[in-house]
């Protein structure tokens, strides 16, 4: 693999601040997860850099390593209100692996360009070495934008 970070994009019919809300709320992030994995989530709606919460997870969705039902801690890396959110992810392997997620909104006369990154260049030499990147499909990303918009339009929490 040459690369090491996915990006891709959709035009959601929805202001920056509505898809924001979703994007700062742990449940949120179940909601609209397009790989199967998040369960449930514990925490606080995140408000800043440093602000983390619980996210349940099972592995078993993905088919690949038998990790069964598993908890990860999202810590918020980069907060900037109504355009970018990003994350790391502390779970139960240790080094922590380095992987960073994120949105990146841009309002447009159509409602708002969403970008949905997931970004491993940093990540620590051991799971480098182990070649197991990239975790997510970017089919995973395109899907996971998809329920987004679906969650905003119907007007979210629901």
């Amino acid at each position: 693999m040459t690369t090491e970070r996915i990006e891709v994009q959709r035009i959601i019919r929805a202001d920056p601040a509505s898809i924001f809300e979703v994007l700062c709320d742990p449940q949120g992030h179940v909601a609209i997860d397009g790989s199967g994995m998040l369960m449930d989530a514990d925490g606080d709606t995140v408000t800043a850099v440093g602000d983390s919460f619980v996210v349940h997870m099972d592995r078993e969705a993905l088919g690949d390593i038998p990790m069964g039902e598993y908890d990860v801690t999202v810590n918020i890396k980069t907060f900037v209100p109504g355009r970018e959110i990003a994350w790391t992810i502390l779970g139960t392997i240790r080094p922590a692996i380095g992987h960073v997620y994120g949105y990146r909104i841009e309002p447009t006369d159509a409602g708002s360009l969403v970008t949905s990154y997931y970004d491993w260049s940093a990540i620590d030499a051991k799971w480098r070495e182990a070649g197991i990147f990239p975790v997510i499909a970017e089919t995973s990303l395109k899907s996971t934008l998809g329920i987004l918009a679906r969650t905003v339009r119907r007007g979210y929490p629901h």
